[in-house]
This record gives structure tokens, C-alpha cells and sequence, in this order.
């Protein structure tokens, strides 16, 4: 790591924002994975779960103890994990091919597997609006090869965003025209919808109405050279910040400028803000799992 730490200023409101001032080097909470994806901070257990997905397990980090151990295996080549307003956790399975959630008693209930008759491509992340809706990527990552899940054909033939209604529980198309849709997440207000496409290299938003439905779509950052955005959070400033494959970290102003970076000695792919104080950024990494004490706060917990 270079002498002035993990932070790279790239405009004067990296500064100002006061985004560079917390820990000076990142900590390793834990590594021998085989490739790391889905960080989720659950508040109620004090916990850090995320994925390792060749190895077809959900792993967990005991925030008391700093002890690692397994939550479940297998699990069905799982990548995003996020929380539903009751507190239940919602996997997408690349390998089984749908989204579920796992109730209070363990047991788990299949919320998405099928879009027009038609199987998924391989579930990547989800958000969760508080009225229940459910919005979830779906790219083929999962079936292009038995290495993050089993290598199929995708019975949709494109990769797409989806929504899963509340109280139907039905699956509609929400958004189309993507090469590999990856990240999704609402901004803090609910207004907008956030999908990174990987393949592409951009970062997408729309707007979102009140029954769920998108329009207005449009570029909000594009990455530069080799990189390729995975999963993306907000911090209560507005802020987004963005794993970037090979590049660190990427911070964006609202108005969509690169402000700054986290270096991080492995490719990253997802990050999470948690923590007693959600200032505390979990970084997964290749085969390992970091974290940040960070002098910013992710987005309130809703």
C-alpha cells in the first residue's frame, strides 16, 4: 500500500468531504477464498455474511469474536445478499437460478426462479424497496461455465433487470438492453434505481414511479480503460461508491465525477458499508475479505 494509505484524491471534494480522513490501511478479516462476492452487514446478529461462490458456500465474520465460519453450504453458488425490511436475508443463487429469502426459522422461500415461463439466467444482486418490491439482476455469469455455478444455455436469450411485486409475487421485466447487469441499488429516497452493467463498463439510473416501474434511463458513469463496476453503494452524503475490477474502490459525487479511490491489493468485487456506526466499509476482494474504518457513513438503514 503507498505511503499515504488506501485513499486516492482525485478531485479537491474527496477532500472536502472529508472521504480520506479514517483508517490508514486496510485490515484482512479473512482470505482463502476462491473468488468473494456479496458483503451484507446484518445489524441484528452483529455479523458480516458474504459469498464464496466456487466453493458454493455463504461465509460469515462474528464482529464480537472476529471469528470466520460457515452460515450455509451449500448455497446454491450464491452471490448478492441483501436484507428485506423485516430483517430476512434475500440471496440470489446463481447456481440454482432464483432469488430467495431466508425466514426466521431458516427455512428458505424461492421468490424468483422463473420470467415468462422461462428460467433465470443466474441471479446476481438485489435491492429491496420498502413497500417489499424486489428489483435483481440477472446476467449469465452462472451459466457460462461450472465455476461460479453450471454451465448452461440461457433459456431467455438476454441479460435483464427484473422486478418481483409485493404482493403478487409475480416477475416483470424492468429493464432490458444490458450486456451484463450486475449491481442494483435504490438511491437513499427511493426515487432512483442504480444497475451497473459490467460488461459495459457503465453505470446506469433510472427513475423509479410508485408502482415499480423505470424510465428515463441513462448513463450516469462510465469507467475508463480495463475497468468493470460490480456492485455499488450510497453513503448518507449522496455519494456512490463503486467496486471496480482492478481498480479499487471508485467514489462518485452525485453529479456522477469521479472524486476518489481505495486501493486494495486484489481486484475488488462488492463492498458494503456496516458497522455499530455503518461507517465501516467491508470490502470483498479476490480471495479475501477487508475492511475500512471509514470518517463517512453509508446511507441509513431503513
Amino acid at each position: 500500500m503507498p505511503a499515504d494509505g488506501p485513499y486516492e484524491i482525485l478531485d479537491d471534494r474527496f477532500r472536502t468531504g472529508h472521504c480520506a480522513n479514517g483508517d490508514s490501511r486496510l485490515e484482512v478479516l479473512h482470505d482463502g477464498c476462491r473468488w468473494a462476492e456479496g458483503p451484507l452487514y446484518v445489524p441484528a446478529w452483529r455479523q458480516l455474511v458474504w459469498s464464496d461462490i466456487p466453493n458454493d458456500r455463504i461465509m460469515r465474520w462474528d464482529e464480537t469474536t472476529g471469528t470466520v465460519g460457515v452460515f450455509r453450504t451449500p448455497a446454491g453458488h450464491s452471490n448478492g445478499n441483501t436484507l428485506d425490511r423485516q430483517g430476512r436475508l434475500v440471496t440470489c443463487e446463481q447456481g440454482n437460478r432464483r432469488v430467495t429469502r431466508t425466514e426466521a426459522d431458516g427455512t428458505v422461500t424461492v421468490l424468483a426462479e422463473r420470467y415468462d415461463g422461462k428460467r433465470l439466467n443466474s441471479p446476481n444482486d438485489s435491492v429491496v424497496r420498502s413497500d417489499g418490491t424486489v428489483w435483481f439482476s440477472d446476467p449469465d455469469f452462472g451459466i457460462v461455465s461450472d465455476y461460479e455455478g453450471h454451465r448452461a444455455e440461457s433459456e431467455i436469450g438476454a441479460c435483464n433487470v427484473y422486478r418481483i411485486d409485493p404482493v403478487s409475487g409475480q416477475v416483470r421485466l424492468a429493464a432490458d438492453g444490458f450486456d451484463g447487469p450486475n449491481g442494483v441499488i435504490l438511491s437513499p429516497d427511493e426515487k432512483r434505481l442504480y444497475v451497473s452493467d459490467s460488461r459495459a463498463a457503465r453505470i446506469h439510473v433510472f427513475d423509479v414511479h410508485d408502482d415499480g416501474t423505470l424510465s428515463d434511463g441513462m448513463v450516469f458513469a462510465e469507467a475508463r480503460g480495463d475497468v468493470r463496476f460490480d456492485n455499488i453503494r450510497f453513503d448518507d452524503e449522496g455519494r456512490l461508491w463503486a467496486a471496480a475490477l482492478a481498480d479499487g474502490v471508485h467514489c462518485y459525487d452525485p453529479d456522477g465525477t469521479l472524486i476518489g479511490r481505495l486501493r486494495v491489493p486484489e481486484p475488488v468485487s462488492n463492498i458494503a458499508f456496516g458497522g455499530p456506526r455503518n461507517n465501516r466499509l467491508f470490502i470483498t476482494a479476490t480471495t479475501s475479505l477487508y475492511s475500512l474504518v471509514m470518517s463517512v457513513t453509508g446511507a441509513p438503514r431503513l
